[in-house]
C-alpha cells in the first residue's frame, strides 16, 4: 500500500503523524488478512509498533503487510514501512509492527482461518517466532498463564 503524505497528515514538524500512520497500517493489515481467510476481519491487537525514522511531508509511505502466521482464528500480521523521498531519491526504512486479526462468520463470531506455510527463509523465520509473540501478548492481556507458555517458559520460570 502506497500513500502520499499531506499537510493534513502531519504534525507541527512537518512529520507524518503517527496516529495516520497506524490508520494506514491497520488498513493495510486487514486488506492481508482479509485475502488470507477469504472473510471479514477486525483486529485484534498491536505490539511493538515502533518508530525509527519519521516521514516527512510530500514523502511516499510505502507499507507491506504479511500474514506471518495463522492460528484457529486469528493471524499474526508483519508490517514493515518505508518513507521515500522523490526529490533526494532515496528509501529509508521508518518502521516495523505485528497485528493480530481476527476473522469473523456472517454472525461476528470467530471462525476458522487456513493454515499458512511459510516459504522463505525470512518467512519461516517470522513464523517460527510468532507462537512466542502470540505467547506473549496472551500472557500481557491476562488471557494465558506465564506457566501455560511453552514456548516463553525460560522468560517467566526458574528452572
Amino acid at each position: 500500500m502506497n500513500e502520499l503524505v499531506l499537510p493534513n497528515d502531519t504534525n507541527i514538524f512537518g512529520n507524518l503523524m503517527g496516529g495516520r500512520l497506524m490508520y494506514w497500517m491497520d488498513i493495510a493489515a486487514g486488506i492481508a488478512a482479509g485475502k488470507h481467510c477469504n472473510a471479514p476481519s477486525m483486529t485484534a491487537s498491536v505490539d511493538n509498533l515502533s518508530f525509527k525514522n519519521p516521514i516527512k511531508l510530500g514523502n511516499t509511505v510505502h507499507i507491506q503487510a504479511k500474514v506471518s502466521r495463522a492460528f484457529n482464528t486469528s493471524m499474526e500480521i508483519h508490517l514493515k514501512v518505508w518513507g521515500e523521498d522523490s526529490q533526494q531519491q532515496y528509501r529509508y526504512e521508518s518502521n516495523e509492527a505485528y497485528f493480530t486479526f481476527v476473522a469473523l462468520d456472517p454472525n461476528g463470531k470467530p471462525r476458522p482461518v487456513p493454515e499458512l506455510i511459510p516459504e522463505s527463509d525470512e518467512e519461516k523465520k517470522v513464523y517460527d517466532g510468532a507462537l512466542r509473540r502470540r505467547q506473549l501478548r496472551l500472557i500481557l492481556a491476562g488471557k494465558m498463564q506465564p506457566d501455560d507458555a511453552t514456548e516463553l517458559r525460560s522468560l517467566f520460570m526458574k528452572d
